[in-house]
This record gives C-alpha cells, structure tokens and sequence, in this order.
C-alpha cells in the first residue's frame, strides 16, 4: 500500500519536454498544473518528496482539513508548492521563508495562484526564532492551520524552530508536518516538540522514510 500512494504521488509530477533557460518542475494538484522554478544552490529552493506527500494529503483529505476560507502559514516554504497548493484549496496563505529565498517563493507563488484562488497568498520573510513577536503578534495572528514540510535537518537552528512553532500555535491551531527522517537529530527533535504539542501520525511512507503528523497544543487533540 505504501508503494503504491507513494507512486501516486509521484505521478503528481513532471518535467519539461523541452529543455529552457530555468530549471523548472510541474505538478499536478488541486486541479491545476503548477510549475515550480528551483534552484540547486540552496536547500530551500528545491521541493522535496515532503512537500509532495503534504500536497497530496491536502488534496486528498480536503474534508478532514477543509482549507477554504482558513488562515494558513506555512514555514519554511521554500519553493512555494504547499502554500500554492493550501491557497488553490481556498485558503489564506501566509508562505514564509528566509529573506534570501523570498524573490524565488514570490515569483513561484504568483506564477501559479494570480487569478486562480479565491484569496491571494502573502510572503513573507520569517527567519526563526527571530523578532516573532514584531513580525507575528500573538494578539493580532491567528492561524487554523501551520504547514511545515522537511524543516528538520541536519542544521543548527532547531531550538529557534521548536520556537517558532510554539510562538505560532494558538490552543486551536492545528499543526500538519512532514519529515523525513535522516538522523538522530530528528528522533530528538520530535521528542522535544512532544514536551509541547500531542502529536498523531496521519500517514506513514516506509519506503520515503517520511512520516505526515498532526499536532496540537498539549490538552487540545481531539480523542
């Protein structure tokens, strides 16, 4: 069963016939084909198999994450493809990123949703763990949903991560996070985050080494 969602998933992607200028991957989600551009000399600016599973969940499970008309962010976004997917399902979509990868997720968010979604997508720069009180007031932010795809790798920002999606999350909010699993460091990673948050596995991928959760604050997880 794992092989064959993860073939579906797969499918969801495509390349060029011709070869151009810029380096770009399709996509096939909510009904849209979504070009992609990317760059390699950065990891943020590549989509990962993550992003695809999270994508695929999206659509996939609209009725148990009904999106539309709900207050999405999304860190880390990279690329773009969650936000461009979360916003085609007809949410409000905050994509967030470091400031050096703002001018490709802008670009990539704009080719694809401009005239296509019901509320158009903001990006926004969040460097974590920094400032998120000025840029991200608790008073005035509320988000339904924090979209995270592959954030956890071998990097040395994850107490600002962990941070980040404390400051984030209000006693509703729902957390959908993909991760590939590398390292140790993930392991500990996911421990920690369960000193804050309950944590449910939504989907498992053995042969991606990627796991989909749900998280809430503690106390808040539906039975």
């Amino acid at each position: 069963e794992d092989e064959q969602i993860v073939a579906e998933i797969m499918r969801r992607r495509f390349f060029p016939v011709l070869i151009t200028h810029k380096a770009w991957e399709g996509f096939h989600f909510a009904g849209h084909e979504i070009r992609i551009t990317e760059a390699t000399d950065c990891f943020g600016a590549v989509v990962w198999p993550s992003a695809l599973v999270l994508c695929y969940i999206l659509e996939t499970c609209s009725k148990q994450y009904n999106l539309v008309d709900k207050n999405v962010i999304e860190i880390g976004a990279g690329t773009g493809l969650v936000s461009i997917v979360a916003s085609l399902l007809g949410a409000f979509v905050t994509a967030t990123d470091l400031p050096e990868l703002l001018g490709n997720l802008q670009h990539n968010v704009l080719r694809n949703t401009k005239l296509k979604c019901k509320h158009q997508p903001l990006v926004k720069e969040l460097s974590w763990g920094i400032d998120l009180e000025k840029n991200f007031p608790r008073s005035s932010c509320h988000f339904d949903y924090i979209m995270a795809a592959d954030v956890v790798y071998h990097h040395p920002f994850l107490d600002e991560l962990l941070l980040t999606f404390d400051h984030l999350c209000n006693n509703d909010t729902v957390i959908l996070w993909a991760m590939k699993f590398r390292l140790d460091k993930e392991n500990q990673f996911v421990e920690r985050f369960q000193t804050l948050f309950d944590l449910e596995v939504v989907s498992n991928f053995p042969s991606l080494s990627i796991t989909l959760y749900k998280a809430m604050r503690k106390g808040r997880m539906k039975v």
